[in-house]
């Protein structure tokens, strides 16, 4: 039979009780910007409705479907260093991906056309 005792096991050396009001003043916030200088264009790209079937195809080519700054540096057969994709770092990319998805969208809901070709 094995014997088991009931101990209070005290790991304040590990975990510290913390506040709420702690919590909100240990993480130093940084001051956030007040105008936003793209959020007008932002907003615009999102607020645009594709409605012209030659608009949506002019999209659908206009913004490629994948980063082309990605790239292998290959010498000689061998992958000597990789360029990372940069589409990221554009402060629009999210409204530029929104955009295409849309027009990709039109064309396959109003005009019945097959997308393969833009992908």
């Amino acid at each position: 039979m094995i014997k088991t005792t009931n101990r209070r096991i005290i790991l304040s050396a590990f975990v510290s009780p913390v506040s709420e009001k702690d919590q909100l003043n240990s993480h130093p916030q940084f001051p956030q910007p007040k105008f936003d200088l793209l959020q007008p264009l932002r907003q615009w790209l999102d607020e645009l409705e594709i409605q012209n079937r030659k608009l949506a195809k002019f999209i659908a080519k206009l913004i490629p479907a994948q980063c082309p700054f990605e790239r292998d540096v290959m010498l000689f057969g061998r992958k000597i260093a990789h360029i990372p994709p940069m589409c990221k770092l554009n402060p629009l990319y999210d409204q530029f991906v929104g955009l295409r998805f849309r027009a990709l969208c039109y064309l396959v809901d109003k005009c019945g056309e097959d997308i393969q070709s833009y992908c």
